[in-house]
């Protein structure tokens, strides 16, 4: 199955990855901001970018602000700021992506955002007109939302992270059931950064044994550029990478991004890795004459006289192949030579009788 992201790409399994580049809230709150990781973001290739749409009431509840509990490591000792008044300062107001998307469009780049409330996903398919639906981990097992996500008709790509495999497989389930057979499934791992023994990249086979009419991709949370590379050599069929101008930025997640430069080398080497995978179908591809050069022929280890019967012990093999080859050992074996030959002489139909 290929699900078509946009008018220009489509994913399927072991093909060139649809690259996103996830800008998140790492554009702190800043359209300026916004802007420069856009330009870059274009200018490493990457595919798409791709904001999170939320507000202080769609995300988090009010009890939630009355703890004041940040998750994240730098954020969970401060004190000169609330969570609300972060999450309000780093949220994008509609207007605001909707300039972007324009930006986006100017400059030839896939522009979306994730919603986290059906308000969100009316505007983002209605008014921005997202190529396609992006479901974040903390979502797979609303299945209310999943299902309300799915009656769009859009593509939807689905992240993992934070569920079983029984909450992976209905989610699957409650999405086909709406009408959709348009999915994308990410492996993720939810943790910023995860360690690389948790991040089990063999689970993007498991999905692909587990669903192998849909495309398999790869969320990525590591820190630099091996383990989304690594997805690619498994068959990922497209990456969705955290994105920054500077990993020492104030924010939530750009110590975990990936650099313009990172995202370069993510971008230029699956093209590499994808044209290195190649084919299923074992099948030489060097030249005949590298074959003759690399392969040996029949050679005589000894002066021979005609009449003179050849045996095992008269004959070596050595380069260049083109003539009569090891495997006609047992064909040359007891024949008989029709004329004077030297040590070392490659053997050839017209020598024997």
């Amino acid at each position: 199955m290929k699900v078509q992201l946009t008018s220009k790409k489509e994913v399927f399994n072991y093909s060139m990855p649809y690259v996103i580049a996830e800008l998140g809230a790492n554009h702190n709150g800043d359209m300026e901001l916004a802007r420069k990781l856009i330009v870059e973001a274009k200018q490493s290739g990457a595919d798409c970018v791709k904001f999170q749409s939320w507000s202080k009431d769609s995300v988090f509840s009010k009890k939630k602000y009355e703890d004041n509990y940040f998750i994240a490591d730098d954020y969970r000792d401060r004190s000169d700021f609330t969570l609300k008044e972060v999450v309000e300062e780093y949220s994008i107001s509609e207007e605001e992506l909707l300039e972007m998307k324009k930006f986006a469009d100017d400059l030839g780049i896939d522009c979306t955002s994730t919603p986290f409330s059906k308000k969100e996903a009316d505007f983002l398919v209605d008014k921005l007109h997202t190529p396609f639906i992006k479901v974040a981990s903390m979502d797979l097992n609303n299945y209310p939302f999943l299902e309300y996500l799915a009656a769009k008709d859009k593509p939807m790509i689905i992240s993992t992270g934070l569920s079983e495999v029984y909450e992976i497989d209905k989610a699957v389930q409650v999405i086909e059931k709406a009408g959709n057979t348009d999915i994308v499934i990410l492996h993720c791992v939810a943790t910023y950064p995860p360690v690389d023994y948790d991040v089990n990249l063999n689970n993007i086979k498991t999905l692909m044994n587990m669903y192998p009419d849909y495309p398999i991709g790869f969320s990525d949370h590591t820190i630099g550029t091996a383990i989304p590379l690594a997805s690619v050599a498994i068959g990922a069929c497209l990456i969705e990478k955290h994105f920054t101008l500077d990993k020492d930025m104030e924010g939530w997640d750009h110590k975990v991004s990936a650099t313009k430069e990172e995202m370069a080398e993510i971008v230029s080497n699956s093209i590499r890795i994808c044209d290195a995978l190649g084919s299923f179908r074992i099948k030489a591809t060097e030249t005949e004459e590298k074959k003759r050069e690399f392969r040996r022929s029949i050679v005589i280890t000894r002066d021979m006289k005609e009449g003179d019967v050849i045996k095992a012990e008269y004959i070596d093999y050595k380069r260049p192949g083109g003539n009569l080859n090891p495997e006609m050992t047992e064909f040359i074996i007891g024949r008989t030579v029709n004329k004077n030959l030297e040590n070392d002489h490659i053997l050839t139909k017209e020598d024997i009788v």
